[in-house]
């Protein structure tokens, strides 16, 4: 999440106390922080511990205890916001790199250590935790094993959508919205043919033929559906479209949109994959647009409000803030679920507390995200002191193909540990990623 992470060389010290003197557009940085935490309370929230003899035996997933639930990811679901903010931000830098003639290639290497620099620190500290599990049993590393590197996956795709945002850059100052447009047709060509839905009169049960198939050609979505928030980040950053009224227009065409493939069959969860199998996300469907219009089109009806709300010093001091530890924040917060745990067996606290509908339910899980956020402070307190004793860094400039291997090798890196989990996922991620940071950067004493 290069926006999430900190552009200046220390990015631990913020200049928090004069956030007006960065002439920089809070609003962005606002959203992004604001996705941050309902990723990091989601993901808390969406976690049931599951007790026995008042020790931890298993977690549950929220949309596996609750049905319901599949509904609220229509509100959680904010990866779309994250890519949407991030190439706005990138938009302008970009666009001077291409005019000067620098290359692509320099200007994704410099993304590209941004994401390898605090990956390394958190894949060596799991290494670690997995090789003190092998001498006491690991009950905790075991029970959170996949939990631990499955929030990796943001990395892996954010990676390989900005490493097309020049191309995403050149194409709105060419086409403008027309790119949107095209995005938009390929996603669906996409969907029809993966259900073998070319005729109108199939369309109505589309989402249940999408379904009905493996994943396939679907898989090009991969890019064609998370281009589409970025292709919109570009366009709203060049105020190709503004407002409040255009905002509810498609907040409108969101709930339509979400209503309608639904109804056609599309799974109604936004993350994950549903009790039948489904899933929205693997590969991307077209009902996952329907999430973007609605943030899209909230973005634009919260604008002015929320600018005039981040002139108070003090609002934008706490925006600068999150913006500073987004990164560490959202790679640590799922390593927090183990503390948490542990101190939830030690004081007795009722953080199972079954499925809703049971009595405390909603308390226990208000006991478990408090746990949570308790053990999260010490964690990137820590890591804070760790990245402060690293050297400044700039991105490697003069060798292209160290450029790419370093780029390959942190993809490589994240998807081991993606599919393999902490055990032995964290250990072989943590090779890659290493040789990553060290083909991507150069040192500076400057």
């Amino acid at each position: 999440m290069s926006g999430l992470y900190s552009r200046r060389p220390k990015p631990w010290v913020p200049a928090l106390s004069q956030p007006e003197k960065q002439h920089r557009d809070l609003y962005p940085d606002a959203l992004r922080a604001l996705a941050l935490l309902i990723v990091v309370f989601g993901h808390w929230f969406a976690t049931l511990p599951r007790m026995a003899g008042g020790e931890l035996i298993a977690t549950d997933h929220m949309l596996h205890a609750w049905i319901p639930a599949a509904f609220l990811t229509w509100a959680v679901q904010v990866v779309p916001l994250f890519v949407f903010v991030s190439a706005a931000v990138g938009t302008d830098g970009v666009a001077r790199r291409l005019h000067r003639g620098h290359s692509q290639l320099e200007w994704w290497g410099s993304r590209a250590l941004r994401l390898a620099r605090p990956t390394v620190t958190y894949l060596a500290a799991l290494t670690l935790l997995v090789i003190a599990a092998n001498f006491n049993g690991g009950r905790f590393l075991d029970t959170f094993d996949v939990s631990l590197t499955v929030h990796l996956w943001f990395l892996i795709m954010l990676l390989t959508v900005q490493a097309l945002l020049p191309l995403s850059v050149e194409a709105d100052r060419r086409f403008g919205l027309g790119a949107v447009i095209a995005l938009i047709v390929l996603a669906a060509t996409v969907d029809m043919l993966r259900a073998g839905a070319f005729w109108p009169t199939q369309w109505p049960t589309l989402g249940a033929r999408v379904t009905g198939t493996d994943g396939g050609i679907g898989w090009l979505n991969a890019f064609f559906v998370w281009l589409l928030p970025q292709q919109l980040g570009i366009a709203w950053k060049r105020s190709r479209f503004r407002g409040a009224f255009i905002g509810l227009l498609l907040v409108i065409v969101g709930a339509a949109w979400l209503l309608g493939t639904v109804m056609s069959g599309y799974p109604v969860g936004m993350i994950g994959i549903d009790l039948e199998g489904n899933s929205n996300m693997l590969p991307p469907t077209l009902a996952l647009m329907g999430v973007m219009w609605l943030q899209v089109g909230l973005v634009l009806l919260c604008e002015r409000p929320a600018r005039w709300l981040l002139d108070r010093e003090r609002l934008a001091s706490i925006v600068a803030f999150l913006g500073a530890f987004g990164m560490p924040l959202y790679l640590w917060h799922k390593l927090a679920e183990l503390p948490a745990a542990w101190l939830g067996e030690r004081i007795g606290a009722p953080i199972d507390a079954g499925t809703p509908g049971d009595p405390g339910f909603w308390s226990g899980r208000l006991w478990w995200i408090g746990l949570c956020f308790l053990m999260v402070v010490p964690v990137l307190a820590i890591v804070a002191w760790i990245e402060m004793q690293r050297q400044r860094t700039v991105p490697h400039a003069e060798s292209p193909p160290a450029i790419v291997i370093g780029g390959l090798a942190l993809l490589l890196g994240l998807g081991c540990a993606l599919v393999m989990g902490a055990m032995p996922g964290a250990l072989i991620g943590l090779a890659g990623v290493v040789l990553a940071s060290l083909l991507l950067r150069r040192h500076s004493q400057a």
